[in-house]
């Protein structure tokens, strides 16, 4: 099959014929429909994140399964799938608690010999490996698609929407009324606004560098914007709002922005972290800060439980209550890749798929 491969930091992907292995028990092959081109994948290419090299990225994806494996019940050949990147045993603590997106067995279950180049094995990305034609993943991976959602849809309830309509929903859990800020408004950052539109948010204040972002979140459901190459942002929204909002919200993926989020909450107000901060970096925030009650959390792919969470991202969309088209800008081929994220990079999209 052709898949991008990665071979080092700072360089480009290069098209190359990997080998992929036969499912078996309880695995699934995918026929790749779409990817996703997620900043995420971006943090490893530039090397905020570590990873073993050559790789195959990608991690928002949906599909059609090719074959199953021994003892597969949950899908068959033909079945149109979302393919989510959490891994769960389904049996410790956190799995049996209801938090399986923070499984303490998730690194025990990777297939790291499944991808062959050049006849060497070589690691999959996130259990998957996306940016390729073909993907051998768990049938626990695979959440079917109703009809009326297309494959590029489905690919983005994979990760980008689930991350951020999930932060809202299922890791802060904002009531009606209240008041929220979202610093960085990509792919991610337009989920949180629409996610906390939908939860009936009274004011939804969007925090970007760049205009064209600015102008799509406020057609995703900002009810205010902060260009904070203006100024302060912390103290624009402070301002705005007279104190603060209940909720700040980070989707860039960096520490000084995630303390601007905990420096625009009010007191008794939560700061969530989405995006992904290098692992080089430290968040510090004053502690007089907790005297007030306010407080920060991590928010990990929107804190899903993929077979009951994806279903009804899906049937929102189907019913036009949340917006997904809109956030493909562009579209491209898996030959393109590296022009997808050079215009990822350039803030050019909202987000750009990869089409199979």
């Amino acid at each position: 099959m052709k898949a991008a491969v990665m071979y080092g930091v700072g360089q480009p992907l290069v098209i190359e014929n990997v080998e992929v292995d036969e499912p078996r028990a309880g695995e699934v092959l995918i026929k790749t429909g779409a990817s996703g081109v997620c900043h995420s994948d971006l943090h490893f290419m530039e090397g905020s994140y570590p990873t073993q090299v050559p790789i195959v990225l990608g991690h928002e994806s949906a599909g059609v399964v090719e074959k199953v494996g021994e003892g597969v019940r949950k899908v068959k050949p033909g079945d149109r799938v979302v393919v989510a990147f959490v891994s769960s045993c389904g049996f410790c603590d956190n799995c049996v608690q209801g938090k399986p997106y923070i499984c303490n067995a998730s690194a025990t279950l990777g297939r790291g010999d499944r991808l062959k180049l050049n006849g060497k094995p070589m690691p999959q990305f996130s259990n998957m490996s996306a940016f390729a034609e073909y993907q051998l993943v768990s049938e626990n991976a695979c959440v079917p698609m109703p009809d009326g959602v297309s494959m590029e849809v489905a690919a983005l309830v994979g990760c980008s929407v689930m991350t951020g309509v999930g932060a809202v929903s299922n890791t802060a859990k904002i009531p009606v009324g209240a008041t929220v800020a979202v610093i960085g408004t990509g792919g991610v950052g337009l989920n949180i606004i629409q996610g906390a539109a939908l939860a009936g948010a009274s004011r939804i204040i969007a925090i970007d560098l760049l205009e064209n972002k600015l102008a799509a979140a406020r057609e995703f459901g900002a009810t205010d914007t902060v260009d904070a190459s203006k100024g302060d942002p912390v103290g624009q929204v402070m301002a705005m709002t007279g104190g603060g909002v209940d909720f700040a919200f980070e989707a860039i993926g960096l520490s000084k922005t995630a303390e601007q989020c905990f420096g625009m909450i009010k007191r008794g107000g939560r700061a969530v972290v989405v995006g992904m901060i290098p692992v080089t970096q430290q968040v510090t925030v004053p502690g007089v800060g907790f005297l007030m009650e306010k407080g920060i959390i991590g928010s990990f792919y929107g804190s899903t439980r993929q077979t009951h969470d994806m279903p009804w991202l899906m049937e929102l969309y189907r019913q036009k209550r949340l917006k997904i088209d809109e956030l493909i800008s562009r579209r491209y081929k898996l030959e393109q890749i590296n022009e997808a994220y050079a215009a990822l990079k350039n803030g050019e999209v909202n987000r750009s798929v990869i089409t199979f």
